[in-house]
């Protein structure tokens, strides 16, 4: 059998299926289905027979006028990107041109995606001269500023003529944007909302979020991350009743970066039910008091049971991953807290697991791992090891203790000489300690000999083991 005999619905299953595979990994959606209609009458007749069923785009780069693209092909939605390498930067100023002459022509409104990545402030404020007027089928927007780390795009207050009613994806990079509730609160569609490197300037209250969020019953992915720790909430009157909560129905993903008073009070406003995906990163603290993170950790159903918890030691945070083997799909908690130091990473990532995360005392398994780029110097400060006691002491289920080569080290250090009372209070439960590397075998075999012995007289014997992550 040939392709040339198979129904013309089986043929149009092969091109999607064709179409998803080579978009996939793709930054931009491509024209691979040009390559579809050049083979012969027949194919390019079902394709553009079956432009929703194929989810046809005309994407459109500004290397030529826009009116010479289009005049080559049907009426078809467009997709505007330019995604410039730094070496292409000095030469597009006529993309740019193209670019935004197709903004501001009369095929505007049948644009319906936007990505436009690694731009210069001044490319993006011709940008978003052009873009204030509302775009009628626009679904999906990515802007992000080139050299981003420092700079800001100040979008003005008519960007979009103040209303994105099909807007599905909204994702901005380094953006102050002064009526960004009021759009927000217009975009009552938007599925992903994805704010990156908020800066001071473009603070936006946690009470001002959640009330936009009340307008987005269809939202499912959230991610905040603010570019300073200087994203503090406003101050507010203890003496207020607590705001009011309500439901994200349909909220599964959960992405935060910035200081715990403001996830806190977001938190406060909000309740998502079938939330499986929680990444939090906080800036250093020297306490931190969450309420809300552990209310929401302990009410929502995805996090009542996982396997394992793996401990990351990077140059500058500690995550705590809590991760599942089951199929279904991804759950994933994890915290991670930024910060340089050794020894305030321990035992601040304690003291925020302690209050925060009661769910890891039913884990038997535990890995604590340096990353392969973590710098010699990171452990050469004075750090009192039994700063890893505090840590371990919230894992009371613990059976398997994986730890690699250097971690190892320092975390058998701490727990070579216990008080016969504390033989059996840290990490009651452990039965093997598993250590990648044979550098520190036999180091570590040395150094725990006191506790395994203790452990053997306590009736909770300990083995030590070999590992390779």
């Amino acid at each position: 059998m040939t392709i040339d005999t198979l129904p013309d619905e089986v043929v149009v299953e092969i091109f999607d299926f064709y179409i998803i595979v080579n978009d996939r990994g793709s930054y931009t959606p491509l024209n691979t289905w040009h390559v579809l209609v050049h083979v012969c009458r027949r194919w390019r007749y079902l394709v553009f027979a079956s432009p929703r069923r194929l989810n046809l785009r005309l994407a459109y780069h500004g290397h030529r006028p826009i009116s010479e693209v289009l005049d080559a092909w049907p009426v078809l939605p467009i997709t505007l990107i330019s995604r410039l390498e730094s070496s292409e930067l000095p030469k597009s100023d006529q993309r740019w041109d193209n670019l935004v002459a197709a903004l501001e022509s009369e095929h505007y409104n049948r644009i319906s995606e936007i990505h436009i990545s690694e731009a210069t402030s001044s490319h993006l404020e011709r940008f978003a001269a052009a873009m204030q007027k509302p775009f009628p089928n626009l679904t999906y927007l990515d802007v992000s500023l080139y050299m981003s780390r420092f700079s800001v795009l100040v979008l003005p207050d008519s960007f979009l003529g103040g209303s994105a009613p099909r807007l599905r994806t909204l994702k901005l990079r380094s953006v102050r944007f002064p009526s960004m509730q009021k759009l927000l609160l217009s975009a009552n569609g938007l599925v992903k909302l994805t704010l990156l490197n908020i800066p001071y300037s473009g603070y936006i209250s946690p009470d001002a979020i959640a009330t936009a969020l009340t307008a987005m019953p269809r939202l499912e992915s959230l991610h905040l991350q603010f570019r300073s720790p200087l994203s503090f909430p406003e101050p507010t009157n203890q003496h207020l009743p607590p705001p009011t909560r309500f439901v994200l129905p349909a909220l599964t993903e959960l992405i935060f970066r910035g200081v715990y008073p403001y996830l806190e009070d977001l938190l406060a406003r909000v309740d998502a039910p079938l939330l499986y995906y929680l990444r939090i990163t906080f800036f250093k603290n020297p306490n931190f008091d969450v309420p809300e993170l552990r209310r929401l950790v302990g009410h929502t159903e995805n996090f009542k049971t996982f396997d394992c918890a793996v401990v990351s030691v990077f140059n500058y945070s500690i995550m705590l991953d809590l991760k599942t083997e089951a199929v279904d799909h991804l759950r994933l908690l994890a915290i991670e807290i930024a910060c340089k130091e050794l020894d305030l990473q321990v035992s601040s990532l304690a003291q925020l697991c302690s209050s925060s995360f009661p769910l890891i005392s039913t884990l038997e398994e535990l890995n604590i791992t340096e990353s392969k780029y973590l710098l010699q110097s990171h452990w050469k400060g004075d750090m009192d090891d039994t700063r890893w006691v505090e840590l371990l002491d919230l894992f009371t289920a613990v059976k398997n203790l994986y730890l690699t080569d250097e971690i190892a080290r320092h975390v058998c250090d701490a727990l070579r000489d216990p008080s016969r009372e504390r033989v059996i209070e840290v990490l009651p439960a452990l039965r093997n300690v598993f250590v990648d590397g044979p550098r520190s075998f036999e180091h570590i075999q040395g150094v725990m000999r006191p506790f395994i012995a203790a452990r053997q007289l306590s009736g909770h014997p300990v083995a030590i083991g070999h590992w390779r992550r």
